[in-house]
């Protein structure tokens, strides 16, 4: 097996927003008219970045506490002064509240942005992910309620609802109300496939009721680079001594399993990869009917780098790499195949769980930020 499987150095610096998609070249661009069917969405709901993404074909973006603490922070002055104008106008709200005020406020004007995708397509596209509050993870009902009201901040809204067993039965209870998913806080084979599951039975539940069939644009996101890390983690503790290279494979693995695996059986939910963390959780699945969701800067030095994206999504990762993973890491064993894991463990996870500190971790900056405005240090 090769020493230099792939290069997978973090991105660096990267064109601004407002030149990329004019005085570079444009990868992204070719690779969406190239292959329609593999859809390119922004990982952030900043206007600015999202502005320069659908110049490269982008029909979608999403928004959770992590990008919107990023927003919040790159246009500082802008919205600070909304949230003390916020605070003004609903005095016994808490920081939460006035938090994701700024988080609905945000994914509404990327909605906007998006609305002429939603239409041409049908509400195939054209979406905006907002997160439900990760607080929220375990509680069922708390989610559906939440995936209920941010239904009706815009009419290409799709809702964040984590991949655990609650999550998954709140993504059924959400598609037979008629309301666009998205499974995040996912990051292996068993996740996805039980999300997949559970729209079907919500939609088979609406057409048993006789609701109209509505296009939701249903997605399933496996964390690729996160389903890495986590397995990076696991080999460092065991101190093995892999193959360099091979544990960036391992989230590819699962996301072309995943696809294998929904095509085969025609579920109605596409794979959508997120959490980047090198450049093959794009290259490696172009050409697919499925959702490749980049940060901008990744989007930014793809395109600097001038790549040839070519269809690869049925092309599988090599026997050696998957055997190595699968003989030492069993949580590879665990992400990969379908039966790998039961709903009731999908929250005990190691990448379930370090994905959702962060994410509560970002929630609290949020409220801190908001603290700070509203309550400046002396």
């Amino acid at each position: 097996m090769s020493d230099t499987l792939i290069q997978s150095a973090a991105p660096e610096a990267a064109a601004s927003p407002t030149t990329a998609g004019r005085e570079a070249p444009c990868a992204l661009l070719r690779m969406t008219r190239r292959f329609p069917r593999t859809a390119l969405w922004n990982d952030s709901a900043d206007p600015v970045q999202l502005a320069a993404s659908i110049g490269f074909g982008a029909v979608g973006a999403t928004c959770n506490p992590v990008i919107a603490l990023a927003a919040v922070r790159a246009d500082r002055e802008r919205w600070e002064a909304r949230i003390a104008q916020i605070h003004r106008e609903h005095p016994t709200a808490t920081e939460g509240e006035i938090g994701w005020q700024v988080v609905e406020e945000l994914s509404t004007g990327a909605a906007a942005q998006l609305l002429p995708a939603f239409e041409a397509t049908g509400g195939r596209n054209g979406r905006l992910s907002i997160q439900t509050n990760p607080q929220l993870a375990f509680h069922t009902d708390a989610l559906v309620a939440q995936a209920e009201r941010f239904a009706g901040l815009a009419p290409n809204v799709i809702v964040k609802i984590p991949a655990t067993a609650e999550g998954i039965a709140a993504i059924e209870e959400a598609t037979y109300r008629g309301i666009a998913t998205n499974a995040t806080v996912s990051f292996t084979v068993p996740q996805a496939v039980a999300v997949a599951e559970a729209v079907e039975r919500g939609l088979e539940r609406r057409a048993a009721d006789g609701l109209p069939d509505v296009e939701l644009g249903s997605v399933a996101t496996i964390m690729g680079g996160r389903l890495d890390d986590w397995l990076k983690v696991q080999a460092e503790r065991r101190g093995l001594l892999l193959t360099p290279g091979a544990l960036d494979w391992a989230g590819v693995a699962a996301l072309k399993n995943a696809y294998r695996i929904f095509t085969e059986r025609g579920y109605r939910t596409r794979v959508l990869s997120a959490a980047f963390r090198n450049r093959l959780q794009l290259t490696e699945l172009v050409g697919g009917d499925l959702v490749l969701s980049p940060p901008f800067e990744w989007q930014a030095r793809i395109n600097a780098a001038d790549l040839e994206l070519d269809e690869r999504i049925d092309v599988p990762v090599a026997p050696e790499i998957l055997a190595e993973l699968s003989r030492h890491l069993p949580d590879f064993v665990r992400a990969y195949e379908p039966d790998g894991m039961a709903p009731e463990e999908f929250a005990s996870f190691g990448a379930t769980r370090q994905t959702l500190r962060q994410f509560l971790a970002a929630n609290a900056e949020l409220e801190q930020l908001v603290r700070d405005v509203v309550v400046p240090a002396p």
